[in-house]
C-alpha cells in the first residue's frame, strides 16, 4: 500500500499544491478541504479534482515556451 502512495505522490497531477500556490495559502489546507468536501458531495469532488487536473495540464501543454520553429 506505501507503495502505490508513494507512486501517486510521485506521479500525481499536484491540483491541491497550484491551487494552494494561487490562492496564497498552504497545500494542506486545500488537501483537507478537498477530503472534507468529499464525505459532503459523495464522490462529485473527484470529478471536480479530474477536471481541474485536466485544465491545468492543458494550460500547462498550451503556454510552454518553444525555443524555435523546429520544436513544433
Amino acid at each position: 500500500m506505501d507503495n502505490f502512495r508513494y507512486f501517486l505522490e510521485r506521479n500525481g497531477f499536484s491540483v491541491c499544491s497550484r491551487l494552494a500556490d494561487w490562492m496564497g495559502i498552504r497545500a494542506k489546507n486545500v488537501r483537507l478541504f478537498f477530503i472534507y468536501i468529499s464525505f459532503f458531495s459523495l464522490g462529485f469532488n473527484f470529478a471536480i479534482y479530474l477536471t481541474l487536473a485536466f485544465w491545468l495540464k492543458m494550460k500547462d501543454l498550451i503556454s510552454t515556451k518553444r525555443s524555435s520553429v523546429f520544436d513544433l
